[in-house]
């Protein structure tokens, strides 16, 4: 299996993400509080009430759920069905998830996506999408493939599918995001999508095999592909649409947040006036706004990879030269001290780090600050 964890570790932390009631905070601070994931379950009640967050109900939870039959029948489906698992511990697990405390413990994989790349943008919407919706949709999608971007979304009818199927039709790697486990597909008529994007692309969940598509599983899937992402694209939302959710999960990551709008009697497009009108959202006409927001320049498709990544790294932006200038005048600092400096929005700084540090231009260190690539 393609994971950095022991296995003996990976049966744990499937065991521990199978128990009711701990989510990956709680997770988190119980292998914190324990000293390792197998610490978890050697220990009594008495030690495991001491944790945050951990009372009467989640340690008995913990001490009844020691039996790691489905931990192990995981595992063999796993290998069976060569899938990935990214643990929050693994150098694989994706770096955009790593700040948020919420961010699954684990993550499993279908396909060949790279769950780090440089630029990653989500494009959401309705459901029940218009025609108008699906072709701006698509419009989007082609339009932001000079800029070299993933594009992720959660497989569903309307909007997700719509941008996934350009993505295939343009080679554009494009990443699924489910609200359950990697044993179907949901909707089931997205299947030959789903499998055509194994490619290029990928499958990613938090949810084992055996997981249902249940609706409180979708708001979790919302604040993975928000994660995820550098920019979110919601093209056509009712005001309590499942893509404002996604929304709202990118304003609190501090992400941008970009809306398509609509007519003020069209009720499709209703969520994403709200969000613009409520300055959740900047409104969005066409990719290029994307490019021009986000920093991001186009690139020469007839350049091999290796070549973009030579001349991005020698070829740097007058912000990005600002924040070398300032780490080799101080070592290191930290995000809210470069932010400071550069006079930009934290979510900018955010994510020109997170380019630069693709390019190995800058590294992080422990307390979130950043410093040269000697």
């Amino acid at each position: 299996m393609p994971t950095t964890q022991h296995p003996s570790n990976l049966l744990y932390l499937i065991a521990l993400t199978n128990i009711k009631l701990i989510g990956p905070v709680i997770a988190k601070e119980l292998i914190s509080h324990c000293g390792g994931i197998q610490e978890v379950f050697k220990a009594n009640k008495s030690k495991l009430k001491r944790v945050p967050k951990v009372g009467e109900k989640i340690a008995s939870n913990i001490l009844n759920g020691r039996n790691f039959d489905e931990a192990q029948k995981e595992l063999a489906f796993i290998e069976k069905n060569n899938i990935q698992v990214h643990t929050y511990l693994d150098d694989t697990y994706p770096k955009r998830l790593t700040h948020y405390d919420d961010s699954p413990l684990l993550l499993y994989q279908k396909g060949k996506a790279k769950l780090n790349p440089p630029r990653t943008v989500a494009i959401v919407g309705t459901r029940k999408a218009t025609a108008r919706g699906i072709a701006i949709c698509e419009e989007i999608v082609e339009g932001l493939q000079p800029y070299h971007v993933s594009i992720i979304s959660g497989l569903a009818y309307g909007i997700d599918i719509a941008a996934h199927r350009k993505c295939v039709a343009l080679n554009i790697p494009t990443i699924g995001v489910l609200g359950h486990g990697l044993d179907r597909i949901y909707p089931a008529v997205h299947r030959k999508t789903a499998e055509q994007m194994l490619e290029h692309g990928g499958l990613l969940t938090e949810f084992p095999s055996g997981t249902q598509p249940m609706k409180d599983n979708f708001p979790s899937r919302n604040r993975i592909i928000a994660g995820l992402c550098d920019a979110v694209i919601v093209v056509e939302t009712k005001v309590t649409g499942g893509s404002v959710i996604t929304a709202h999960f990118a304003n609190a990551y501090h992400k941008d947040v970009f809306a398509v709008p609509g007519r003020l009697t069209d009720e499709h497009s209703a969520g994403c006036n709200h969000l613009i009108k409520s300055h959740k959202a900047a409104l969005l006409q066409s990719a290029e706004d994307i490019g021009y927001i986000m920093r991001w320049e186009k690139t020469d498709d007839t350049k091999n990879p290796k070549a973009i990544q030579r001349e991005l790294f020698h070829n740097l932006t007058n912000t990005e030269k600002a924040i070398v200038e300032l780490l080799r005048s101080d070592d290191q600092m930290s995000i809210d001290q470069l932010t400071f400096q550069l006079k930009q929005s934290t979510s900018q700084v955010a994510t020109l780090l997170l380019e630069m540090e693709f390019k190995g231009i800058v590294k992080t260190l422990p307390g979130s600050r950043y410093t040269l690539v000697k």
